[in-house]
């Protein structure tokens, strides 16, 4: 019986690929985990920069980054933006700098529908313990059952916002029409009280330090199924007709998280929201709604420091020797009972 079981499982997971992802998706989605092992030994660029100094930096402790301390990963980029990887910075010169310099973070995540009783008290628990500590952080929860927000007990220079927000009827309408709800608390309040912002998905755990290290004028996140692969197996938009239209590009980022000052933030989600718009306005839906235009900006506007995936780890990988730390986890995603009408 076990073995039908697992032969019926199987089949369900082939027929899910076959009807509603691409191939190159499915493909990675069905590689049995030893072979997503040997993954993990494909070879990754070396940075070409011989010091941090070099980097466009993004603020002055950024000089104190060491690119040469992760031999085995990638450490900047061609545009001389640095990635963030363990090992690279000191805690305490960032934490420094940004309590000095005033630094203050709205994080804002979407709890709908079912996504608020199986996530949201977690997210936000975990977030006390590890994000941004020791800076001002206002929460702004963006869902349809503001009476359902669970009360956390906040830390000193912490406070919540509940913003009510309408359910979508699909998934994918709540994931892209995000951009313009950011935007819009960005415009009536975050740009008056707060000088970075970083966008989370609710189906995520904390497990260590998300600190200042992160923050930059724009910051983006390497996808932690993409950042060793061939970039032919990128699943960018491939349709010409869709606004997110992509040949190449630079990485695969992962619309999970990203961040920077309120003024870039709100410039990306203002693009997104307007290419979204003109797609639906086209009968088009981007392969991958709003991470699809995500990646199509970041394409056109770089970044000005890239997150490593220890930002944003799926254990489901298995091991990686380059993932020194879990910062944050893929939180168990439930898909068949979550997103149901």
């Amino acid at each position: 019986m076990p073995v039908i079981l697992g032969h019926l499982q199987r089949m369900r997971s082939v027929l899910k690929c076959v009807l509603f992802v691409p191939i190159t998706l499915c493909a990675i989605y069905l590689i049995p985990p030893s072979v997503k092992l040997l993954t993990g030994f494909m070879p990754m660029e070396k940075c070409h920069l011989e010091s941090a100094k070099m980097l466009n930096l993004d603020s002055s402790v950024d000089a104190s980054l060491n690119l040469q301390s992760r031999p085995d990963v990638l450490t900047c980029t061609y545009w001389k933006a640095a990635i963030i990887w363990e090992g690279m910075f000191d805690p305490s010169l960032y934490d420094e700098m940004h309590t000095m310099k005033g630094s203050s973070v709205a994080l804002t995540v979407f709890a709908v529908g079912r996504y608020l009783d199986a996530y949201l008290h977690t997210f936000l628990n975990s977030s006390e313990q590890h994000f941004m500590v020791g800076l001002p952080v206002t929460y702004f929860v963006f869902t349809d059952m503001p009476e359902k927000v669970p009360n956390i007990k906040l830390s000193p220079l912490r406070s919540m916002k509940v913003i009510k927000v309408e359910k979508n009827s699909r998934w994918q309408d709540v994931s892209m029409m995000r951009m313009k709800s950011i935007s819009d608390v960005i415009e009536s309040h975050i740009r008056h009280h707060c000088t970075h912002v970083f966008c989370f998905d609710v189906d995520q755990v904390f497990t260590r330090r998300f600190g200042s290290e992160a923050l930059g004028d724009s910051v983006a996140l390497l996808h932690a199924h993409y950042y060793r692969l061939p970039k032919h197996l990128y699943t960018y938009d491939r349709n010409p007709n869709s606004k997110a239209y992509m040949e190449t590009g630079d990485f695969y980022y992962h619309a999970a998280i990203f961040g920077g000052s309120w003024k870039n933030v709100k410039a990306l989600t203002e693009a997104c929201y307007q290419g979204i718009m003109e797609d639906k306005q086209n009968n088009v839906e981007a392969l991958w709604h709003d991470e699809s235009h995500l990646n199509k900006y970041m394409l056109l506007h770089k970044p000005s420091k890239v997150l490593s995936p220890e930002y944003c780890w799926d254990t489901s990988i298995g091991f990686r020797r380059d993932i020194q730390v879990t910062r944050l986890l893929w939180a168990p995603k439930y898909y068949d009972t979550l997103r149901t009408p």
